[in-house]
């Protein structure tokens, strides 16, 4: 077993985060114990690039008591959890390549440590796997059956990468899955990336103008629980359809430029770049607050925030403040980075249960499927997400009701009129 982790004697500690995360993991914990008895993985080769977090924790624990040879890499050099990550390594003996604030280059180097691990399936959070080994690490796709991918950002790569006959792998799209956007991508994204502003700010919501760039699952999420902690919200879109239901679900919406002189708080959310830049900065009032809730920090124009600034400084954690020529401030939170996780924990447990709970019976799909599979962006098979929802109603003491024979017969027939 090899690593890079920060320091090995944090594993205790993370040991007890996992335990506790692994309570709120009632689905995940069933399938723990599946996978223990049957072993439908036994002998599979995983490379995952994840948040490394306790949550993930638990699907890689998932993944070795079902037999795969796990390798586990981050997706976020600001998400990982250090404490997982060693507990992981020493008391999991999972091969774990990881380090908070890692530098790019050291991000890389461990996702190609990951790689050397021959996987014959990839679990990606934005795709960098499936874009290393398309591109830098040719060799391994003949041992490669399929991959997952849990991000709305991967996602969108991969389909692209399919269309244009570059993809040499099929994919679960994973993130596409009904318990998981609904849940994860909405209530998820919403609480954690409030309490990761309000956690790097300790900022009062209740009056301030907070705006929502992308009004997507996670788009949602943000606005919903913004205004459930009181702001006046205003959502920024590009398509009409989720405007007009912006509109309808009762928020302000407005271009971005007009948003821009209005707003206290600002929140990306799109999956696309360079979404707040200098345009923006320039009319933004002083003392606006920008972070990014999206997969990637290019979604705000750091580099053009840096141009224009005459003066920058670290205010406080995760907080940094640049001052323009007019004396006007802006305050940059976590780098631009996944704000949930970089400065918070990110989702709550009970939420990821879902989405890594369609990651571990996609696996099993895809190494018992995969040879049949076409080199495209799959769906996960309906039957595993409406398990994985009956599974979490039975968590939650839900019962429900069944069609009778005659119901699925008038649902599905023509014959019988009105």
């Amino acid at each position: 077993m090899q690593y890079d982790v920060k320091d090995l004697k944090l594993a205790e500690k993370g040991q007890l985060r996992m335990e506790w995360a692994s309570r709120f993991m009632p689905v995940l914990a069933d399938i723990k114990e599946k996978f223990k008895k049957d072993k439908p993985l036994q002998g599979v080769r995983i490379s995952a690039c994840l948040h490394v977090t306790s949550e993930t924790a638990n699907l890689m624990e998932a993944l070795k008591l079902g037999g795969a040879q796990v390798a586990l890499t981050a997706s976020n050099p600001l998400s990982t959890q250090d404490d997982i990550a060693a507990a992981l390594v020493k008391m999991y003996e999972i091969s774990v390549f990881s380090i908070k604030g890692e530098d790019n280059q050291t991000y890389y180097d461990h996702i190609n440590k990951a790689l050397d691990n021959k996987p014959e399936i990839t679990m990606d959070d934005g795709a960098d796997l499936v874009s290393t080994i398309h591109s830098k690490r040719k060799e391994l796709m003949d041992d490669i059956i399929g991959g997952t991918e849990e991000t709305t950002t991967g996602v969108i790569r991969l389909k692209s990468m399919a269309e244009q006959n570059v993809l040499n792998y099929p994919i679960i799209a994973v993130n596409d899955a009904k318990t998981k956007h609904f849940f994860d991508n909405r209530y998820g994204t919403g609480q954690s990336t409030i309490d990761g502003i309000l956690r790097c700010t300790n900022l009062l919501l209740a009056g301030s103008d907070f705006v929502v760039c992308g009004y997507g699952w996670c788009g949602r999420g943000v606005a919903i629980r913004a205004r459930g902690a009181g702001a006046r919200v205003v959502i920024c879109e590009v398509d009409p359809l989720k405007a007009l239901e912006a509109v309808m679900d009762g928020f302000q919406v407005m271009p971005l430029e007009q948003a821009a002189e209005k707003g206290d708080v600002f929140v990306t959310v799109t999956g696309d770049k360079n979404v707040l830049s200098v345009q923006h900065f320039e009319r933004m009032k002083d003392g606006a607050i920008i972070a990014n809730a999206g997969h990637f920090n290019v979604e705000i124009d750091i580099p053009a925030l840096n141009e224009m600034a005459v003066q920058k400084r670290e205010i406080r954690k995760f907080v940094e403040e640049f001052t323009l020529e007019n004396g006007r401030k802006i305050f940059l939170l976590a780098d631009g980075r996944l704000i949930n996780l970089s400065a918070a924990e990110g989702h709550p447990a009970s939420v990821m249960d879902m989405s890594f709970a369609n990651q571990a019976l996609s696996a099993v799909y895809l190494h018992q499927q995969g040879p049949e599979l076409q080199k495209k962006v799959y769906a996960v098979p309906k039957e595993i997400d409406e398990d994985i929802a009956l599974r979490k109603l039975k968590t939650m003491n839900i019962k429900i009701d069944s069609l009778t024979e005659e119901q699925k017969k008038y649902l599905t027939g023509w014959e019988e009129g009105t």
